[in-house]
């Protein structure tokens, strides 16, 4: 979530969509033998069909919305997801009947495919998607390399199409490989030290920290 709103800071939110995608492919491919064992594709099928769908509405409006009313509307979107875990947390059944609707199913997947590809910000709203679903740590990290391996491939195409991908972004990718292959190899001895409970703190803060900086600023 944070390289995200790095790179959108340093390039622009359309121009780091091009940017980033070949790295999180590298990182997709990378991450999906480390965790896939944690669970399995049929957790992944329901989300599916509305995540494509969104996947296909945000390319067409990617080209035709201005760049920051794209940051905002996805921040926004994120807040609103966001507040809605942690009223279902207060509120309990009332709000809980909601967030496990197949309704909020759908709409999760919409908002992960349209995020995705207009901001690459689908982190955040599949991170309040999961945990909604209660999801442990190892099954977040499993399930979300499943889901991000396939839109990323899926959407290498679309972007690359968009004059997203140049030679300067493939430039960029190259000079970072080495960081993002020792975030990898750290991040996977932290996250084993970790307790359940500070994993999901941390997925609300950069959720939080990542909705405030596109909606604000």
């Amino acid at each position: 979530m944070v390289n995200v709103l790095i790179l959108a800071e340093l390039f622009g939110a359309k121009a780091s969509v091009g940017m980033i995608v070949p790295m999180l492919i590298v990182c997709d491919f990378t991450v999906y033998p480390l965790f896939r064992r944690y669970s399995s594709w049929k957790e992944l099928w329901p989300l599916l069909p509305s995540t494509f769908a969104g996947l296909i509405a945000g390319y067409f409006l990617l080209d035709y919305i201005a760049e920051s009313t794209a940051r905002q509307g996805i921040g926004a979107i994120i807040l609103l997801m966001l507040a809605l875990q942690l009223g279902r947390l207060q509120l309990g059944q009332a709000l809980g009947r909601l967030t496990h609707s197949l309704g909020f199913r759908w709409t999760s997947g919409f908002l992960i495919g349209s995020s995705t590809i207009m901001a690459n910000a689908a982190g955040p709203v599949f991170s309040i998607y999961a945990l909604v679903e209660k999801m442990a740590k190892e099954t977040f990290l499993g399930v979300g390399a499943r889901c991000f391996l396939l839109l990323n491939i899926i959407k290498l195409p679309m972007v690359a199409n968009l004059d997203l991908i140049n030679a300067q972004s493939l430039r960029v990718n190259l000079l970072v490989l080495p960081a993002l292959f020792a975030g990898i190899f750290i991040g996977r001895k932290v996250i084993r030290i970790i307790p359940q409970k500070g994993f999901e703190i941390l997925l609300y803060i950069f959720s939080a920290m990542a909705g405030i900086r596109l909606l604000f600023f």
